[in-house]
């Protein structure tokens, strides 16, 4: 399944709904990632500011990838999401 995050915040939720989907609490996720329970809940709240080295370390943990690919066409809401 893929899925598209175009804001900090849309990224977190998506690593949140996949770190439930395997049953794991934040602790538990982060401890896999090798990060603290408040960086992992920053990211997952959609705070800005998170080391990318961060993020591709939850995603390694969750057995996910990000895909680079052009932008498709988006409404008015989605663009609103960024700001």
């Amino acid at each position: 399944m893929s899925a598209f995050a175009r804001s900090p915040k849309q990224l977190g939720v998506l690593i949140q709904r996949h770190r439930k989907q395997r049953g794991l609490s934040q602790t538990e996720l982060a401890g896999l990632a090798g990060l603290r329970q408040e960086m992992l809940s920053k990211l997952e709240s959609g705070q800005p500011g998170t080391r990318l080295s961060s993020i591709y370390a939850v995603l390694s943990a969750l057995d996910l990838e990000m895909t680079i690919q052009p932008r498709t066409k988006s409404s008015s809401e989605d663009i609103a999401d960024l700001f």
